[in-house]
Parts: structure tokens; C-alpha cells; sequence
């Protein structure tokens, strides 16, 4: 699901009206497949891999190639973040200058940078929560960076729940909107400051670019 989150933040950049982007419309996009492709393929080998494995030395190689998945999926989440960030300045930028363009093509650009930013933390999240999903099954997990309602139930069935992306898009939802956290408590520095940048950006697009939008409209 994580590789289709970031095909869908390729095709929401496609989509914005105003000229945002870094480079041509399709530049951005472009480079996020590129990096993509590859990442999607080691991932498919890696698990054809964890099928076949038998001794000590094939089990360290694929925890090697996973560390690798890791940090260049980390890597991807940072490009398209800075990608997003860029066109939310542009956007900000323009409309100080009063070259924003119209009020509708603003509220659609407005929404697009925002559900890109949800699902770009939900990458984050996602990513970084407990070592991510690669050490999974091959190393000791760290400590939980969230607290999700499931971790503090009593029913033994609960007690090896590992969250899913859907989870931390929910998350990246949920503190997107009420800027803050609601069912699902940040445990770890790093948890908070991302919880309070995915925040900050989603409060400046909602109230400084949507807003000044209505106002047009009005």
C-alpha cells in the first residue's frame, strides 16, 4: 500500500492547476517513479528471498537488503516532502504577490497539497515507527513510537498487533484535521516533531491558502 500511496502523490502533483512544481509538471512525477521502480522490485526480490531461506547467511543478506529498501524508501519520503513543501510555498508566495490565480483553481490546489502532506506523513509514520517495516521478523524491534489503542487492550489476541499503513494514515488524517493528536499518542521525539510539522503545514494551507480563497469567492 506504501508504493501505491506514493503513485497516487505522482498523480495528485499531475493534477495541480497552478504552475507549482519544481520544473516541468511531469518532472517531479518523474523522478518519484524512477526512484520508485527500482524500490518496488527489490522489495518483490527480497520477499521471493525470505521464501527460500534456509541458513544464517541468507537470512543476513536479506536483512541487509532490507535495511537498504529502508533508507532508500526514507529517502523517497524526503524528495516528495520537499516536492510538496515547494508547492506550498509557490502557492503562498504567489498569493502574497497577488498572482495566486483564481479562487477556484486555489481551494483545488489548496486540497491537493493537503491530502498530498496526509499522505506523505502517513509515509513518514509508517517508515520510522519501530524501526520500520523492514526489520520486521529479522531484528528486535525498537521501542513503539505511537501509542495506538490496540497496544493497550488486555485481549491476548492484540498482544503481537503490529500497525498496518491504513494506521498510520488514519493518524496522518486525524492530526491533519484536528491538528493535534486524537486516539493515538506520539511516544518518541522524533514522533512529536513530526506530528507537529505534518500540523504546522496542514494549518497553513487550511488557514492561510484556503481562507484567502473564500475570501476571494466572497
Amino acid at each position: 500500500m506504501a508504493r501505491g500511496a506514493v503513485f497516487v502523490i505522482a498523480m495528485l502533483q499531475l493534477l495541480l492547476v497552478n504552475d507549482l512544481t519544481v520544473g516541468p509538471r511531469w518532472l517531479a512525477p518523474a523522478i518519484e517513479l524512477i526512484m520508485l521502480i527500482p524500490l518496488s522490485i527489490a522489495t518483490a526480490w527480497t520477499q521471493v528471498r525470505v521464501r527460500s531461506a534456509t541458513a544464517d547467511h541468507h537470512w543476513e543478506a536479506i536483512r541487509n537488503y532490507r535495511l537498504w529498501i529502508r533508507r532508500t524508501a526514507i529517502l523517497l519520503t524526503a524528495v516528495v516532502s520537499l516536492i510538496n513543501c515547494f508547492a506550498l510555498l509557490q502557492l503562498v508566495r504567489r498569493l502574497l504577490e497577488g498572482h495566486g490565480g483564481s479562487a477556484q483553481t486555489l481551494l483545488v490546489d489548496a486540497l491537493n497539497i493537503w491530502v498530498t502532506n496526509v499522505i506523505i506523513f502517513a509515509l513518514w509514520y509508517w517508515s520510522t515507527d519501530r524501526g520500520g517495516p523492514p526489520t520486521c521478523g529479522l531484528t528486535k524491534r525498537a521501542e513503539a513510537d505511537f501509542l495506538f489503542p490496540q497496544m493497550t487492550l488486555s485481549d491476548r489476541e492484540l498482544d503481537n498487533w503490529i500497525p498496518g499503513f491504513v494506521d498510520y494514515l488514519f493518524l496522518a488524517f486525524t492530526n491533519a484535521t484536528a491538528f493535534s493528536p486524537t486516539d493515538t499518542l506520539p511516544l518518541s521525539a522524533r514522533a512529536k516533531l513530526l506530528m507537529m510539522t505534518e500540523a504546522m503545514i496542514s494549518l497553513l494551507t487550511v488557514a492561510l491558502v484556503a481562507a484567502r480563497a473564500v475570501n476571494i469567492l466572497a
